[in-house]
């Protein structure tokens, strides 16, 4: 019988489309099928072609619903696998309305593009994926609760472990048993941070072989999750005295809730003032609708809000946008606001139209609060450059540029070291889910305190998890 082995596929030397490849007694699992975010056209091509065969995979284990951990899947269900899906039960709910969400921004995007473009000379853009895709999709998903076990094949069965990143977010924990040898594979990817508001703390499993951990934030470390909020209370009080607006592109999932939690204890304590606070994305509404289904997932501090009756992700003055005509309206709207949007990383959606219609006002204030990816509108904003382009038209950058790192729902370079300490048995670690120069610093920090047996995988690369 052969060696059980892991190919990294994607998410490996880059933060975005999350994808390996388990290959265990003859059987081929998935893990993560995320989408690549960067240049279109890079983009396009990578999403697009999938390096096997999707009829040849066996099931595929989803450790959080971030796009750059589930977009393609519809895309894979689309050219052929009709194996099981295996998530929480919380990341199937959540699944099951940012696919969709997906499929639309690429029909608008696609439709948008295409009116602006000439297209003689450019080839018109088509959707990945469309709703019939999604819904057909969600039907292969089984949610399972944390730490119940579930058999993958004969010799491999699949434990879920909370990872304090997103809601349902977990520690995928795969136990081989092959050749009379048992293996503890670990995929630590993306791990939360302790005394994040909202979720639990991430648990700590420390009887892995085998480590396969992120390094997103690999050469930094996070400010304290208490400073977020007065960060946040800065900048919105400096925008305000401008007359200007607060524009947040964020991720409608766990970070729009954040922002709206933190939001919501700054007015109760006064300390900003009464202004409107729009969250003009379908999708985050939608989430914050699953949120509410999904209290068994929310730490001590959230669940006695509730106990109260109160709605954490409430307050007078908080509009939560679906309609494309309401969103409009707010750009005529010359009053100070905060303005919640999707994306995060600055690359589909209303916050490009947000971003068009203020970022050449010095009054305003692009707030990043996430972090953006090589080659992402997002970055560039982060970069300050003097430029950027939206929809193909070039802007100046004139309003202010914030950033508040710490409210980061990755783990920072000391909580990575911490965690892969803890660990009992010695693993064999490999760094993905970071940019090259961040996995890199990681790792050379990890050796020097004595974690020996550490690598970085390259993309495409085959290892033995077994034997």
């Amino acid at each position: 019988m052969r060696n059980a082995t892991l190919t990294f596929l994607g998410g490996t030397g880059e933060v975005t489309g999350s994808m390996h490849l388990l290959e265990v007694s003859g059987k081929k699992i998935l893990i993560d099928c995320g989408f690549f975010q960067g240049r279109r056209e890079d983009s396009l091509k990578k999403n697009k072609n999938f390096p096997f065969d999707p009829k040849t995979i066996d099931a595929l284990i989803v450790s959080h619903a971030h796009i750059d951990h589930t977009g393609n899947i519809p895309n894979l269900v689309k050219q052929g696998f009709t194996g099981n899906i295996y998530s929480t039960i919380a990341t199937r709910n959540l699944c099951a309305v940012m696919l969709k969400d997906s499929a639309h921004i690429q029909q608008q995007d696609s439709e948008y593009i295409n009116k602006k473009k000439h297209l003689e000379v450019m080839q018109a853009v088509q959707p990945l994926y469309d709703i019939e895709d999604v819904e057909r999709a969600m039907t292969h998903f089984i949610g399972l609760p944390y730490e119940r076990s579930i058999n993958l094949c004969d010799n491999a069965t699949l434990t879920f472990y909370d990872s304090g990143h997103v809601l349902g977010s977990a520690f995928p924990v795969i136990d081989i048993n092959e050749n009379g040898k048992k293996t503890r594979l670990g995929y630590l990817v993306d791990m939360g941070r302790k005394d994040l508001p909202i979720l639990c703390d991430p648990v700590i499993i420390k009887d892995l072989d085998v480590v396969v951990m992120e390094s997103t934030y690999g050469d930094r470390m996070h400010d304290k999750i208490e400073d977020a909020e007065n960060e946040l209370r800065d900048v919105i009080n400096n925008t305000y005295k401008r007359k200007g607006k607060v524009i947040v592109p964020s991720f409608s999932l766990e970070r729009t809730q954040e922002l709206v939690y933190f939001i919501k204890k700054l007015l109760m304590k006064k300390e900003i003032p009464q202004m409107p606070v729009y969250v003009d994305s379908p999708l985050a509404v939608n989430i914050t609708e699953v949120f509410r289904l999904h209290s068994e997932y929310f730490d001590k501090e959230v669940q006695d809000i509730l106990v109260t009756g109160d709605d954490p992700f409430t307050f007078e003055g908080l509009h939560y946008i679906r309609k494309v005509e309401d969103s409009k309206a707010i750009q005529f709207d010359t009053q100070p606001m905060i303005i919640i949007s999707a994306s995060g990383m600055c690359e589909v959606g209303r916050i490009l139209h947000h971003l068009k219609n203020n970022i050449e006002d010095p009054r305003s204030t692009i707030l990043v609060v996430s972090f953006m990816a090589e080659n992402t509108l997002g970055r560039m904003i982060v970069e300050r450059r003097n430029k950027v382009k939206i929809f193909g038209k070039e802007y100046m950058v004139k309003a202010e540029i914030a950033t508040i790192n710490s409210f980061s729902a990755h783990a920072d370079q000391q909580e990575l070291l911490n965690y892969a300490h803890a660990e009992e048995k010695n693993p064999q670690f490999y760094l993905v889910h970071g940019e090259k120069m961040q996995a890199q610093v990681l790792l050379e920090k990890m050796q020097k305190e004595g974690i020996s047996k550490v690598a970085i995988p390259k993309p495409g690369q085959t290892i033995q998890v077994t034997g």
